[in-house]
């Protein structure tokens, strides 16, 4: 489906910041975005959409179904296009960067633990916090030789 018919199909009037919005997250590299993420990279291809614009659509991408709120950071919403397979996050402490990944393992665990305790999942986000051990990380930041671990 094209970002065109994928915004009618939502019911939602198609504008042109909506459909700039729904592009970036359809077209670009990074699937985890905050408002102001969207914001930077609208201002990149010099796009004249305010920030409250954003924030607005965005809450309006989530209210029809189209995008998915996190909170990986204390008061941050980050978001992503909504998908219908499910997936987990592991979210790093040292620079943000979100990598998603599905575990049948983890998956069987965690409804086994429901149903020992008498309930059935409906949903679930789960989401790892951790530090980076890679030696070679592409999204830590810039260290002087000898910072990194």
């Amino acid at each position: 489906m094209d970002t065109l018919d994928e915004l009618k199909s939502t019911g939602l009037k198609v504008t042109l910041p909506r459909l700039k919005i729904l592009q970036i997250f359809q077209k670009g590299e990074q699937r985890h975005m905050t408002a102001e993420d969207v914001y930077r990279l609208l201002l990149a291809e010099q796009s004249d959409i305010g920030l409250a614009t954003v924030y607005r659509v965005l809450m309006q991408f989530e209210q029809a179904g189209l995008l998915s709120r996190h909170h990986f950071e204390a008061g941050k919403a980050v978001y992503e296009l909504r998908e219908d397979e499910h997936h987990d996050h592991l979210v790093c402490l040292d620079c943000g960067h979100v990598e998603e990944f599905h575990d049948p393992e983890i998956e069987k665990r965690q409804h086994a633990v429901a149903k020992a305790r008498g309930f059935t999942i409906a949903d679930h986000a789960l989401s790892l916090y951790a530090n980076c051990n890679k030696a070679e990380c592409p999204h830590r930041q810039s260290q002087p030789a000898g910072a990194r671990r």
